[in-house]
């Protein structure tokens, strides 16, 4: 192990004790010897290796070291993990060096999403890559809107063939970016289908960025494309990464070609740069994540970083780890590890043959009953699949045995439209430039349309982009009496204090809320937790783009059965469940077609990441582990094979070689199957069709 600095004293570091020791080596190398910020780190950590905790412990370390909290740059994928991740740090700090060390924690401010990070650091240097400081941040909706009206200028809307959608187009635009590949490439390797339009498509992305320059908008991708634009040049580079002493990247294998890119122009010699994460877990390639990241992180730099692996698990018990290390050990690329815990006992995982989907859920409903008199509770129970179709047949039983239940992939709460029309209201008081924006905000007015709207539009922007315009401006005759408190509003948001410019606006806002939809009353109490939200932020800059970046989850989203009952089961694609953990966990339709799925078995590499997407939803487990086995499945249409029923085999990922790692078994039972006719009517048949078919003659 390397020597511990000499100037941290050794009773300083009793508060690392309860890190075992592979923990403990990961915390003491990325601190250093104290002789300037150490190399490149990687640190591999399992599934329930207390990935979290060693990361806090890093953070910790470094600033109980005497680091510049400001100093330090950390980087994770959501908004929700920045937050844990410091008040962790607080709670160390504060433990080791009192009241103090909380304080000096909380000055930990470049604690954040790329995506987050990236728009700050654009505000900072917008003057010199002649960016607009006060542009604003389209969400995924916004682009789509923006691109749909480029797509309709190009007239590739008219087209006598297809063009593809704005979902679409944004889709391939933004794999070309966080994946840094040609267009073509995208193309033949993702969307095939629309390679016959890469000239178009070109053409349609050019006059798509022109017109985010035009009304100073950026959306999600330009944050990093930006980003690394800037630290493409060596001494940008060499400026914004002498800004930070220390560089922790969370979820390492969930960052894409360009992400990786920005982190090595910032480090390029590796000091002071720390990433965690587990290849093993890397199954976000539709969002260009790319595995190449954590696997070649080593190879980046000379010498090679060094590798601190977290092998032991505190989640499973080792039967489901000998399975799913069973599993990941046919992988075909892979840093070597296998997982390992204290819990000796518990039983195998089951690998469960049933007939069909019908079958399965019974199982299921059956077993998650029988585990909740066993003391597992319904939360403490998931049922995972591939895909959010799967569990179609499932939530029928569930509801029909009152069983209730929440599914993860819901609705996010700034997609609610009336969320959206009044965060429309402020992001046009920030920028009159955007377009989509003002589209939205003018035709929420009686009597205002689309031309209207492009009119007005057209105003602002001669005017040079001032809100000014707009009370000079002539509506038409339906909306003139609704036009002048529109115009005050806006110029009184200009004035306003934050966040008492939000219940302003929200104010406005409601009398147009009761015309548009008939539950007003339900969707108020949105607006006021929205405004509950501003009150936590500064200013409504940072507002918007906070919560355009990672938005908080609806309250609704859990709306119905479950929010009237101390309990439920909960349904999760296996993506979603990334990070949760559960005593009993069922996965369902473990056969080829579903796992992997038929659409991911074209390339090697596709193959693979299906592999560890199995990995990953068996370690979620603690206790027990289901793999449902369906004979015989529903597949939803692919073109001309419309939808059908196959029969399946189990998933190619659980070959024979490893039968030992699990307990088969088939359900119903035999005896079960063969009793199954027993109670069938020895009355002799009649024909009650034909009793119906003559009760009206």
């Amino acid at each position: 192990m390397d020597a511990v600095a000499d100037s941290v004293a050794p009773e300083r570091l009793d508060w690392l004790a309860g890190l075992n020791g592979e923990q403990r080596r990961a915390v003491d190398l990325a601190a250093g010897t104290g002789s300037g910020p150490p190399g490149p780190l990687l640190v591999i950590a399992g599934a329930g290796s207390g990935k979290t905790s060693t990361l806090a412990h890093i953070v910790a370390r470094l600033i109980v070291d005497g680091a510049d909290p400001r100093r330090l740059l950390l980087l994770t994928f959501s908004r929700r993990a920045a937050r844990e991740m410091t008040r962790r740090v607080e709670r160390i700090a504060a433990e080791v060096l009192g009241k103090d060390g909380g304080t000096l924690a909380g000055g930990l401010d470049w604690a954040g999403t790329f995506h987050a990070v990236g728009a700050r650091l654009l505000r900072d240097y917008a003057h010199a890559i002649g960016l607009d400081p006060d542009f604003t941040i389209h969400d995924r909706a916004d682009s789509a809107d923006l691109m749909s009206l480029v797509r309709h200028e190009l007239g590739l809307s008219s087209l006598p063939k297809r063009f593809p959608g704005k979902g679409t187009c944004l889709a391939i635009y933004s794999r070309a970016v966080n994946a840094r590949a040609p267009l073509g490439e995208v193309l033949a390797e993702t969307f095939p289908w629309c390679g016959e339009w890469e000239p178009q498509l070109k053409a349609l992305f050019a006059a798509y960025v022109e017109a985010k320059q035009r009304q100073n908008v950026l959306d999600y991708d330009d944050l990093l494309l930006y980003w690394a634009g800037i630290v493409a040049e060596p001494a940008f580079a060499a400026e914004i990464g002498g800004r930070f002493d220390h560089v922790l990247v969370d979820e390492y294998q969930d960052t894409n070609a360009l992400q990786a890119a920005i982190l090595l122009a910032m480090k390029p010699d590796g000091r002071g740069l720390a990433v965690v994460g587990d290849d093993a877990q890397s199954i976000y390639s539709f969002r260009a994540a790319t595995v190449r990241n954590i696997l070649d992180f080593p190879s980046a730099f000379a010498p090679p970083a060094r590798i601190v692996t977290l092998d032991r698990n505190y989640r499973s018990t080792q039967a489901i780890l000998a399975a799913a290390n069973a599993v990941i050990g046919l992988a075909r690329e892979r840093f070597t590890k296998n997982l390992w815990s204290e819990r000796n006992a518990g039983e195998r995982p089951r690998l469960v043959s049933v007939r069909d989907e019908a079958a399965q859920a019974d199982y299921v409903a059956d077993s998650v009953l029988e585990g909740r008199e066993a003391g597992f509770a319904l939360r403490q129970q998931a049922v995972l699949f591939r895909a959010s179709h799967h569990s179609g047949p499932l939530e029928i039983e569930l509801t029909r045995r009152r069983i209730p239940f929440v599914k993860f992939g819901g609705l996010n709460f700034l997609e609610a439209t009336h969320v959206k029309d009044l965060l429309a209201v402020l992001r046009f008081a920030e920028n009159p430039r955007d377009r989509v924006t003002g589209f939205r905000v003018l035709q929420l007015l009686p009597g205002i349309g689309p031309g209207t709207a492009e009119k007005a539009m057209q105003a602002i922007e001669t005017a040079g982009g001032s809100l000014d315009a707009l009370a000079a401006f002539a509506p038409p005759a339906r909306g003139a009496a609704d036009w002048p408190a529109f115009t005050a509003l806006l110029a009184e948001l200009a004035r306003a204090v934050w966040p008492a410019e939000l219940e302003r606006a929200r104010r406005w806002y409601e009398p147009h809320l009761e015309r548009i939809h008939e539950d007003a009353a339900v969707r108020r109490a949105d607006l006021v937790q929205l405004e509950q939200i501003a009150a936590g932020y500064p200013t409504r800059e940072r507002f918007l783009t906070d919560l355009t970046l990672d938005p908080p989850d609806a309250t609704s989203d859990e709306a119905g059965p479950p929010s009237r009952d101390e309990d439920y089961l909960i349904l999760s694609t296996i993506h979603s469940a990334k990070g949760q953990e559960w005593r009993s966990v069922f996965v369902l339709n473990a056969v080829d077609g579903c796992i992997p799925s038929d659409l991911a078995t074209g390339t090697t590499e596709e193959i693979e990441e299906e592999r560890r997407l199995l990995y990953v939803a068996m370690t979620r487990a603690k206790d027990r582990l289901h793999l449902m086995v369906p004979q015989r499945f529903h597949v939803h249409g692919q073109a001309a094979r419309g939808d059908r029923h196959v029969y399946a085999s189990r998933t190619r990922f659980i070959p024979d070689a490893l039968a030992g790692s699990f307990e088969k078994a088939v359900w119903p039972p035999a005896s079960a199957q063969a009793g199954a006719g027993a109670g069938r009517s020895q009355v002799a048949p009649i024909d009650i069709r034909g009793k119906m078919r003559t009760m009206w003659q």
